[in-house]
Protein backbone atom coordinates (compact mmCIF):
# COMPACT_ATOMS: atom_id res chain seq x y z
CA UNK A 1 0.00 0.00 0.00
CA UNK A 2 3.09 2.52 1.00
CA UNK A 3 4.39 1.96 -2.66
CA UNK A 4 0.73 2.73 -4.35
CA UNK A 5 -0.16 6.10 -2.32
CA UNK A 6 -0.35 8.55 -3.71
CA UNK A 7 -1.50 12.86 -3.28
CA UNK A 8 -4.22 12.95 -5.74
CA UNK A 9 -3.84 15.45 -8.82
CA UNK A 10 -8.16 16.30 -8.04
CA UNK A 11 -9.90 18.66 -5.91
CA UNK A 12 -7.69 19.23 -3.17
CA UNK A 13 -4.70 20.27 -5.49
CA UNK A 14 -7.08 22.10 -8.13
CA UNK A 15 -8.17 24.08 -4.83
CA UNK A 16 -4.38 25.02 -3.89
CA UNK A 17 -3.87 26.54 -6.75
CA UNK A 18 -7.35 28.28 -6.66
CA UNK A 19 -6.62 29.24 -3.27
CA UNK A 20 -3.47 31.29 -4.83
CA UNK A 21 -4.62 32.44 -7.88
CA UNK A 22 -8.63 33.18 -8.03
CA UNK A 23 -8.84 36.26 -7.13
CA UNK A 24 -11.85 37.35 -8.36
CA UNK A 25 -14.05 34.19 -7.56
CA UNK A 26 -13.32 30.90 -5.90
CA UNK A 27 -16.01 27.84 -6.48
CA UNK A 28 -13.46 24.96 -5.86
CA UNK A 29 -14.52 23.86 -2.35
CA UNK A 30 -17.15 22.09 -1.07
CA UNK A 31 -17.92 24.38 2.08
CA UNK A 32 -20.34 27.81 1.85
CA UNK A 33 -19.17 31.18 2.75
CA UNK A 34 -20.86 34.73 2.97
CA UNK A 35 -19.43 37.59 3.07
CA UNK A 36 -16.09 36.41 2.46
CA UNK A 37 -16.36 34.05 5.79
CA UNK A 38 -17.27 30.03 6.19
CA UNK A 39 -21.37 30.52 6.57
CA UNK A 40 -21.62 29.30 10.69
CA UNK A 41 -24.32 29.11 12.76
CA UNK A 42 -24.07 31.81 15.63
CA UNK A 43 -25.11 29.14 18.15
CA UNK A 44 -21.90 27.51 17.82
CA UNK A 45 -19.99 30.64 17.57
CA UNK A 46 -20.85 31.78 19.73
CA UNK A 47 -18.49 29.34 22.29
CA UNK A 48 -15.87 29.91 20.44
CA UNK A 49 -14.17 32.98 22.42
CA UNK A 50 -11.28 34.87 20.34
CA UNK A 51 -11.44 32.29 17.48
CA UNK A 52 -12.40 34.16 13.73
CA UNK A 53 -14.67 31.50 11.58
CA UNK A 54 -11.84 30.71 9.24
CA UNK A 55 -10.20 29.46 12.48
CA UNK A 56 -13.16 26.91 13.16
CA UNK A 57 -15.06 25.96 10.46
CA UNK A 58 -13.25 25.21 7.31
CA UNK A 59 -11.61 22.30 5.97
CA UNK A 60 -7.33 22.02 7.40
CA UNK A 61 -5.25 21.28 4.28
CA UNK A 62 -4.63 17.07 4.40
CA UNK A 63 -1.32 17.27 5.88
CA UNK A 64 -1.91 19.74 8.80
CA UNK A 65 -1.93 23.46 9.33
CA UNK A 66 1.26 25.19 8.40
CA UNK A 67 1.67 27.11 11.32
CA UNK A 68 1.10 24.35 13.39
CA UNK A 69 3.45 21.79 12.04
CA UNK A 70 6.15 24.93 11.74
CA UNK A 71 5.86 25.35 15.21
CA UNK A 72 5.62 21.55 16.38
CA UNK A 73 9.02 21.46 14.61
CA UNK A 74 10.27 23.85 16.51
CA UNK A 75 9.25 22.16 19.57
CA UNK A 76 10.54 19.24 18.63
CA UNK A 77 13.84 20.57 18.34
CA UNK A 78 13.84 22.12 21.57
CA UNK A 79 12.84 19.35 23.89
CA UNK A 80 15.15 16.68 21.75
CA UNK A 81 18.47 18.36 21.43
CA UNK A 82 19.93 14.81 19.41
CA UNK A 83 17.72 15.72 16.44
CA UNK A 84 18.92 19.58 15.86
CA UNK A 85 21.38 18.23 13.38
CA UNK A 86 19.84 15.34 12.09
CA UNK A 87 17.94 14.84 8.87
CA UNK A 88 14.02 14.95 9.93
CA UNK A 89 10.58 15.69 7.29
CA UNK A 90 8.02 18.30 8.61
CA UNK A 91 5.74 16.43 10.95
CA UNK A 92 2.45 15.98 9.06
CA UNK A 93 -0.67 16.10 11.39
CA UNK A 94 -2.51 13.42 12.22
CA UNK A 95 -6.14 12.88 14.23
CA UNK A 96 -4.17 11.62 17.52
CA UNK A 97 -1.17 9.36 18.07
CA UNK A 98 -3.54 6.05 16.42
CA UNK A 99 -4.15 7.35 13.64
CA UNK A 100 -0.40 7.86 13.11
CA UNK A 101 0.13 4.10 14.20
CA UNK A 102 -2.32 3.40 11.87
CA UNK A 103 -0.39 5.45 9.03
CA UNK A 104 3.24 3.60 9.59
CA UNK A 105 1.11 0.59 9.34
CA UNK A 106 -0.43 1.20 5.64
CA UNK A 107 2.92 2.92 4.65
CA UNK A 108 4.95 0.00 5.80
CA UNK A 109 3.21 -3.02 6.51
CA UNK A 110 2.63 -5.75 4.77
CA UNK A 111 1.11 -8.81 5.80
CA UNK A 112 3.56 -11.34 7.10
CA UNK A 113 6.32 -8.62 7.66
CA UNK A 114 7.83 -8.88 11.40
CA UNK A 115 6.63 -6.19 13.95
CA UNK A 116 8.85 -6.46 16.70
CA UNK A 117 7.36 -5.72 20.87
CA UNK A 118 8.04 -5.96 23.98
CA UNK A 119 5.65 -8.33 25.71
CA UNK A 120 4.02 -5.57 27.91
CA UNK A 121 2.34 -3.52 25.38
CA UNK A 122 -0.84 -1.49 24.62
CA UNK A 123 -2.94 -3.74 23.26
CA UNK A 124 -4.33 -1.38 20.18
CA UNK A 125 -1.32 -2.42 18.42
CA UNK A 126 -2.41 -6.18 17.81
CA UNK A 127 -5.27 -4.32 16.21
CA UNK A 128 -3.54 -2.05 14.81
CA UNK A 129 -0.69 -4.21 13.09
CA UNK A 130 -2.04 -7.57 13.16
CA UNK A 131 -5.34 -7.72 12.25
CA UNK A 132 -5.26 -4.89 9.67
CA UNK A 133 -2.47 -5.09 8.10
CA UNK A 134 -1.48 -9.28 9.06
CA UNK A 135 1.66 -8.53 10.85
CA UNK A 136 3.52 -10.98 12.26
CA UNK A 137 4.18 -10.28 15.98
CA UNK A 138 7.31 -11.15 17.94
CA UNK A 139 7.80 -10.06 21.36
CA UNK A 140 10.93 -10.26 23.66
CA UNK A 141 10.66 -10.11 27.85
CA UNK A 142 10.31 -6.27 28.79
CA UNK A 143 12.50 -7.07 31.98
CA UNK A 144 15.28 -8.12 33.49
CA UNK A 145 15.68 -10.02 36.51
CA UNK A 146 17.38 -6.99 37.84
CA UNK A 147 14.64 -4.06 37.57
CA UNK A 148 15.49 -2.96 34.09
CA UNK A 149 15.24 -3.49 30.46
CA UNK A 150 16.00 -6.86 29.46
CA UNK A 151 18.51 -5.42 26.75
CA UNK A 152 19.71 -9.19 26.07
CA UNK A 153 16.25 -10.22 25.04
CA UNK A 154 15.69 -7.11 22.75
CA UNK A 155 19.29 -7.73 20.90
CA UNK A 156 18.73 -11.91 20.42
CA UNK A 157 15.25 -11.17 19.24
CA UNK A 158 16.15 -8.43 16.59
CA UNK A 159 19.11 -9.79 15.61
CA UNK A 160 17.36 -13.32 15.15
CA UNK A 161 15.11 -11.64 12.53
CA UNK A 162 17.69 -9.41 10.28
CA UNK A 163 17.09 -12.13 7.33
CA UNK A 164 13.48 -11.20 7.06
CA UNK A 165 12.45 -9.18 4.51
CA UNK A 166 11.92 -6.27 6.91
CA UNK A 167 11.68 -6.02 9.95
CA UNK A 168 9.11 -3.12 12.25
CA UNK A 169 10.36 -2.35 15.77
CA UNK A 170 7.64 -0.36 17.88
CA UNK A 171 9.40 1.55 21.05
CA UNK A 172 6.68 2.60 23.34
CA UNK A 173 8.46 4.94 25.84
CA UNK A 174 7.12 5.98 28.41
CA UNK A 175 5.87 2.59 28.42
CA UNK A 176 2.27 1.75 28.56
CA UNK A 177 1.01 -0.26 30.34
CA UNK A 178 4.35 -0.29 32.94
CA UNK A 179 5.04 3.47 32.84
CA UNK A 180 8.68 2.45 32.05
CA UNK A 181 11.18 4.58 30.50
CA UNK A 182 14.79 3.49 29.84
CA UNK A 183 17.59 4.28 30.92
CA UNK A 184 20.24 6.64 29.48
CA UNK A 185 22.53 3.62 29.42
CA UNK A 186 19.65 1.34 28.38
CA UNK A 187 18.63 4.11 25.39
CA UNK A 188 21.79 3.84 24.12
CA UNK A 189 21.97 0.05 23.92
CA UNK A 190 18.97 -0.21 22.22
CA UNK A 191 19.70 2.62 19.53
CA UNK A 192 23.36 0.53 19.14
CA UNK A 193 21.46 -2.75 18.69
CA UNK A 194 19.60 -1.41 15.62
CA UNK A 195 21.94 0.48 13.81
CA UNK A 196 24.19 -2.77 14.49
CA UNK A 197 21.91 -5.04 12.83
CA UNK A 198 20.93 -2.08 10.08
CA UNK A 199 24.82 -2.64 9.56
CA UNK A 200 24.26 -6.61 9.29
CA UNK A 201 21.85 -5.93 6.45
CA UNK A 202 18.88 -5.97 8.66
CA UNK A 203 16.18 -3.80 6.88
CA UNK A 204 14.24 -1.87 9.78
CA UNK A 205 11.51 0.58 10.18
CA UNK A 206 11.94 1.63 13.88
CA UNK A 207 8.75 3.39 15.31
CA UNK A 208 8.86 5.38 18.32
CA UNK A 209 5.47 5.93 20.09
CA UNK A 210 6.25 9.19 21.99
CA UNK A 211 2.39 9.95 23.16
CA UNK A 212 3.99 10.81 27.27
CA UNK A 213 7.11 12.14 25.53
CA UNK A 214 8.22 14.66 28.90
CA UNK A 215 6.90 12.94 31.68
CA UNK A 216 9.85 11.52 33.43
CA UNK A 217 10.09 11.62 36.71
CA UNK A 218 13.72 10.25 37.47
CA UNK A 219 17.00 11.78 36.48
CA UNK A 220 18.93 8.82 35.32
CA UNK A 221 16.22 8.38 32.31
CA UNK A 222 17.00 9.62 28.85
CA UNK A 223 15.08 12.84 29.06
CA UNK A 224 14.56 12.70 24.78
CA UNK A 225 13.06 10.53 22.46
CA UNK A 226 14.63 7.70 21.21
CA UNK A 227 14.43 8.57 17.89
CA UNK A 228 17.49 11.27 19.23
CA UNK A 229 19.63 7.97 19.25
CA UNK A 230 18.36 6.75 16.00
CA UNK A 231 17.35 9.43 13.23
CA UNK A 232 19.70 9.30 9.88
CA UNK A 233 21.68 6.89 11.79
CA UNK A 234 21.91 4.25 8.86
CA UNK A 235 20.53 3.87 5.56
CA UNK A 236 18.66 0.45 6.62
CA UNK A 237 17.19 2.01 9.26
CA UNK A 238 13.96 4.63 8.90
CA UNK A 239 12.86 6.40 11.88
CA UNK A 240 9.20 7.40 12.21
CA UNK A 241 8.75 9.41 14.87
CA UNK A 242 4.79 9.71 16.55
CA UNK A 243 4.05 12.39 18.84
CA UNK A 244 1.79 15.00 19.47
CA UNK A 245 -0.48 17.35 22.14
CA UNK A 246 -2.68 14.83 23.37
CA UNK A 247 -0.71 13.92 26.80
CA UNK A 248 1.76 16.87 26.12
CA UNK A 249 -0.53 19.43 26.14
CA UNK A 250 -3.06 17.67 28.19
CA UNK A 251 -6.01 17.37 24.81
CA UNK A 252 -7.03 14.37 24.95
CA UNK A 253 -10.10 15.14 22.80
CA UNK A 254 -8.55 17.89 20.22
CA UNK A 255 -6.72 14.55 18.14
CA UNK A 256 -4.30 16.25 17.40
CA UNK A 257 -0.71 14.12 16.63
CA UNK A 258 2.08 14.43 14.59
CA UNK A 259 4.24 11.56 12.46
CA UNK A 260 8.28 12.86 11.37
CA UNK A 261 10.16 10.71 9.26
CA UNK A 262 14.16 10.66 9.75
CA UNK A 263 16.33 8.11 6.80
CA UNK A 264 19.76 8.36 6.39
CA UNK A 265 21.93 7.95 3.22
CA UNK A 266 22.64 8.88 -0.46
CA UNK A 267 20.71 11.09 -2.60
CA UNK A 268 18.15 13.82 -2.12
CA UNK A 269 16.33 13.49 1.35
CA UNK A 270 13.95 16.58 0.93
CA UNK A 271 12.51 15.18 -2.19
CA UNK A 272 12.22 11.48 -0.30
CA UNK A 273 10.34 13.93 2.57
CA UNK A 274 8.04 15.29 -0.09
CA UNK A 275 7.49 11.88 -1.91
CA UNK A 276 6.84 10.22 1.73
CA UNK A 277 4.35 13.83 3.02
CA UNK A 278 2.19 13.04 -0.67
CA UNK A 279 1.88 9.31 0.53
CA UNK A 280 0.55 10.26 3.88
CA UNK A 281 -1.46 13.45 2.09
CA UNK A 282 -3.12 11.18 -0.01
CA UNK A 283 -3.66 8.50 2.55
CA UNK A 284 -5.36 10.82 5.27
CA UNK A 285 -7.49 12.52 2.23
CA UNK A 286 -8.46 8.76 1.21
CA UNK A 287 -9.63 7.60 5.19
CA UNK A 288 -10.30 10.62 7.20
CA UNK A 289 -10.23 13.54 4.26
CA UNK A 290 -8.43 16.01 6.79
CA UNK A 291 -8.05 16.70 10.64
CA UNK A 292 -9.67 18.96 13.19
CA UNK A 293 -8.97 22.45 12.22
CA UNK A 294 -10.76 23.64 15.10
CA UNK A 295 -8.28 21.37 17.45
CA UNK A 296 -5.44 23.08 15.45
CA UNK A 297 -6.19 26.69 15.40
CA UNK A 298 -6.51 25.98 19.38
CA UNK A 299 -3.28 24.47 20.09
CA UNK A 300 -1.50 27.03 17.62
CA UNK A 301 -3.22 30.07 19.70
CA UNK A 302 -1.98 28.34 22.84
CA UNK A 303 1.70 27.18 22.04
CA UNK A 304 1.93 31.15 20.87
CA UNK A 305 0.25 32.51 24.03
CA UNK A 306 2.36 33.83 27.00
CA UNK A 307 2.40 31.62 30.08
CA UNK A 308 2.27 28.33 27.65
CA UNK A 309 5.32 26.80 29.05
CA UNK A 310 4.75 27.42 32.23
CA UNK A 311 1.32 26.17 32.17
CA UNK A 312 3.08 22.96 31.26
CA UNK A 313 5.14 22.97 33.76
CA UNK A 314 2.84 23.21 36.59
CA UNK A 315 0.99 20.07 35.14
CA UNK A 316 4.02 18.06 34.91
CA UNK A 317 4.52 18.85 38.67
CA UNK A 318 1.16 17.65 39.35
CA UNK A 319 1.61 14.29 37.55
CA UNK A 320 5.11 14.29 39.41
CA UNK A 321 3.71 14.30 42.89
CA UNK A 322 1.30 11.90 42.15
CA UNK A 323 4.29 9.71 40.87
CA UNK A 324 6.06 10.24 43.98
CA UNK A 325 3.56 9.31 46.27
CA UNK A 326 2.60 5.86 44.48
CA UNK A 327 6.37 5.08 44.31
CA UNK A 328 6.56 5.70 48.06
CA UNK A 329 3.37 3.85 48.95
CA UNK A 330 4.05 0.52 46.42
CA UNK A 331 7.40 0.27 48.06
CA UNK A 332 5.55 -0.53 51.44
CA UNK A 333 6.40 -4.07 52.65
CA UNK A 334 3.01 -4.92 53.90
CA UNK A 335 1.98 -5.53 50.55
CA UNK A 336 4.59 -7.93 49.13
CA UNK A 337 2.35 -11.12 50.03
CA UNK A 338 -0.07 -9.83 47.71
CA UNK A 339 1.81 -7.96 45.08
CA UNK A 340 4.65 -6.54 43.73
CA UNK A 341 5.63 -3.67 41.01
CA UNK A 342 6.83 -4.07 37.74
CA UNK A 343 9.43 -1.62 37.48
CA UNK A 344 8.24 2.38 36.46
CA UNK A 345 9.19 5.66 36.22
CA UNK A 346 7.70 7.95 33.95
CA UNK A 347 4.35 8.35 31.82
CA UNK A 348 0.91 7.51 33.25
CA UNK A 349 0.89 3.88 34.03
CA UNK A 350 2.16 1.16 36.58
CA UNK A 351 1.62 -2.56 36.91
CA UNK A 352 1.80 -4.75 39.43
CA UNK A 353 1.95 -8.47 39.39
CA UNK A 354 -0.14 -10.32 41.60
CA UNK A 355 1.11 -13.42 43.69
CA UNK A 356 -1.72 -15.48 44.30
CA UNK A 357 -5.28 -13.95 43.07
CA UNK A 358 -6.12 -13.62 39.44
CA UNK A 359 -6.24 -10.09 37.54
CA UNK A 360 -9.93 -10.42 36.54
CA UNK A 361 -11.48 -12.09 39.51
CA UNK A 362 -9.78 -9.09 41.21
CA UNK A 363 -10.78 -6.60 39.22
CA UNK A 364 -14.24 -7.71 39.08
CA UNK A 365 -14.20 -7.79 43.24
CA UNK A 366 -12.48 -4.20 42.85
CA UNK A 367 -15.17 -2.72 40.78
CA UNK A 368 -18.24 -5.16 42.46
CA UNK A 369 -17.03 -4.31 45.62
CA UNK A 370 -15.29 -1.60 46.57
CA UNK A 371 -16.39 0.83 43.57
CA UNK A 372 -12.41 0.96 42.26
CA UNK A 373 -11.54 0.52 38.82
CA UNK A 374 -8.22 -0.76 36.72
CA UNK A 375 -7.37 -2.62 34.33
CA UNK A 376 -6.76 -6.53 34.22
CA UNK A 377 -3.94 -7.28 31.96
CA UNK A 378 -3.38 -11.57 31.39
CA UNK A 379 -3.17 -13.87 34.01
CA UNK A 380 -1.69 -11.85 37.13
CA UNK A 381 -1.49 -8.13 36.25
CA UNK A 382 -3.03 -5.02 36.78
CA UNK A 383 -2.45 -1.78 35.28
CA UNK A 384 -2.99 1.25 37.35
CA UNK A 385 -3.25 5.04 35.67
CA UNK A 386 -2.20 6.47 38.78
CA UNK A 387 -2.52 10.36 35.99
CA UNK A 388 -6.33 9.83 37.91
CA UNK A 389 -5.67 9.84 40.55
CA UNK A 390 -5.11 12.76 43.29
CA UNK A 391 -2.22 12.28 45.52
CA UNK A 392 -3.99 11.90 48.51
CA UNK A 393 -6.03 9.15 46.98
CA UNK A 394 -3.21 6.77 46.45
CA UNK A 395 -2.56 5.17 49.73
CA UNK A 396 -6.43 4.14 50.18
CA UNK A 397 -6.36 2.83 46.52
CA UNK A 398 -3.40 0.18 47.28
CA UNK A 399 -4.79 -0.36 50.57
CA UNK A 400 -7.91 -1.36 48.89
CA UNK A 401 -6.22 -3.53 46.23
CA UNK A 402 -4.42 -5.10 49.17
CA UNK A 403 -7.81 -6.12 50.79
CA UNK A 404 -9.49 -7.18 47.93
CA UNK A 405 -6.52 -8.93 46.51
CA UNK A 406 -6.08 -11.47 49.58
CA UNK A 407 -10.19 -12.10 49.66
CA UNK A 408 -9.59 -13.18 46.14
CA UNK A 409 -6.96 -15.51 47.17
CA UNK A 410 -8.86 -17.14 49.47
CA UNK A 411 -12.17 -17.67 47.61
CA UNK A 412 -10.13 -18.99 44.80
Amino acid sequence: MGRELFFPRGILSQTAEAKKEAHRYNATIGIALQQGEPLHLPSLKLHLYEIEPSEAFPYAPATGLAELRRLWREHQLEVNPGLEKKSLSLPIVTSGLTHGLSICADLFCNAGDVLLLPDKIWGNYRMIFETRRGADIHQYPLFNDQGGMNLRAFRQALFSLIDRPKVLVLLNFPNNPTGYTPTRAESEAIADALVEAAESGGNLVAITDDAYFGLFYEDNLLQESLSSLIAAAHPNLTTVKLDGATKEAYVWGFRVGFITFSIAGEGDREAAYQAMEKKVGGLIRGTISNCSMLSQSLLVKAINSPGYYEEKEEKYQVMKERYDEVREVVSQPRYGDAFEPYPFNSGYFMCVRLKEALAEPLRRRLLEEHGVGVIALGENDLRIAFSCLEAEQVKDLFDILYIAAKDTESSD
